[in-house]
């Protein structure tokens, strides 16, 4: 009987240990991060490229467009089967930004020295989307939309070239040929101080008034308290 219960008592400690084991390696597989592989980094450019006019909206949520990049990525890498972790939408983004410096770096090699200096195997792909000048995008934005309603209408339209109202003290200037600003600005200096010597002279018979009736209100005080001093001397 004892040696029974030995047996068992093993027994029970030998599965106890395997199912350890099987969720140690569970949780090993959680925690498991993406590795960017080439078949991966590949994907990531081609999808990326592909919804390249999609992240060029002014107002966009690029969020939920990574979000639909991981997805693409994740569905072309279980098609192949190459790889059992998925990629989260926060690792294409941080992948991306890492592959445009590199983009960048060997787009200054290669306005340097050449494109044939460039040996980056994702340069040429990315180049051919990234490396459009604004100009060229615009251009075909245009022939875009020539075709359509919106276009028509906005090619039919007339805009009238809004031009700055000349001001009153630039509009002499303009009548005037170039020999002639100096004595313009004499006249203006001339028409500023006879501005200035009315508006002293005005300012002048303010003052007069005021003196003048200041006296006035004194000489009537004292009229007034004449006929009083005579009552009182009486």
């Amino acid at each position: 009987m004892e040696v029974i219960e030995t047996v068992v008592t093993d027994g029970l400690e030998m599965g106890e240990r395997v199912s350890s084991m099987g969720q140690n390696l569970d949780t090993d597989k959680t925690k498991a991060e993406f590795v960017w592989t080439l078949q991966a980094t590949w994907h990531l450019v081609n999808v990326r490229l592909e919804m390249d006019q999609l992240f060029d909206q002014p107002v966009c949520k690029k969020k939920k467009l990574w979000e639909v990049v991981s997805e693409k990525i994740n569905g072309k890498l279980g098609e192949s089967g190459s790889s059992d972790v998925t990629v989260k939408a926060y690792e294409c983004d941080l992948k991306w930004r890492n592959m445009l410096a590199t983009y960048r770096k060997n787009a200054e090699r290669a306005k340097r020295l050449g494109e044939s200096s460039v040996h980056w195997e994702f340069y040429r792909a990315m180049h051919e989307v990234l490396g459009k000048s604004r100009e060229e995008v615009e251009a075909q934005r245009r022939a875009k939309l020539s075709g359509t309603k919106l276009g028509k209408a906005i090619a039919s339209k007339r805009f009238t070239p809004i031009l700055p109202t000349p001001s009153v003290a630039s509009a002499p200037f303009a009548q005037r040929p170039p020999q002639d600003v100096l004595q313009l600005y004499m006249e203006l200096q001339e028409r500023k101080m006879n501005m200035w010597a009315q508006q002293k002279a005005l300012e002048e018979r303010k003052i007069e008034a005021i003196n003048n009736l200041a006296q006035a209100i004194s000489s009537l005080a004292q009229k007034n308290s004449e006929p009083e001093f005579g009552k009182d001397e009486q």
